[in-house]
């Protein structure tokens, strides 16, 4: 059988090929927006992520998006586990993969952009100096439970 690779991005790094084939399978199957969310929710809650927020910017003009979810860890780790379960759960339950993410390697600001979801995992000091809720205060705010 011959495997069919897409590129994604300029890199020749291996990680950047994906299986054609699965792809096409991710694009297949579609969420609600409130289904996607939930499942990010729980991912976050999986790893004990705190202080999480989402917040729907769908009425604000120049929105880059529709929701933001942030969240903030502990420590560099998790963080790190913290995005990888989203990007794991995304996968397995969604049949998503992420447009494009960015600070998984030093783990102190992980994002990761669905198009219409974007989510940002902070360390704790990370958040607090770049204060994102604030930039974005006129948007409709929903806190979440830490478990």
């Amino acid at each position: 059988m011959r495997l069919l690779l897409y590129k994604i991005g300029n890199s020749s790094r291996t990680n950047n090929y994906f299986n054609l084939n699965s792809l096409q399978k991710l694009k297949n199957t579609q969420l609600t927006e409130e289904q996607t969310l939930e499942i990010i929710i729980d991912s976050i809650q999986d790893i004990k992520g705190v202080n999480i927020v989402k917040l729907d910017l769908r009425k604000l003009d120049d929105a880059p998006c529709s929701y933001f979810v942030i969240c903030d860890g502990n420590s560099n780790t998790q963080v790190k586990a913290i995005a990888d379960n989203i990007l794991k759960r995304m996968k397995e339950e969604a049949n998503a993969l992420p447009s494009h993410r960015e600070g998984l390697q030093n783990a102190l600001w992980v994002c990761l952009d669905y198009f219409d979801i974007v989510i940002h995992v902070f360390y704790k000091e990370t958040r607090e100096f770049y204060q994102l809720e604030h930039l974005w205060s006129d948007a409709d705010i929903t806190t979440y439970e830490t478990i």
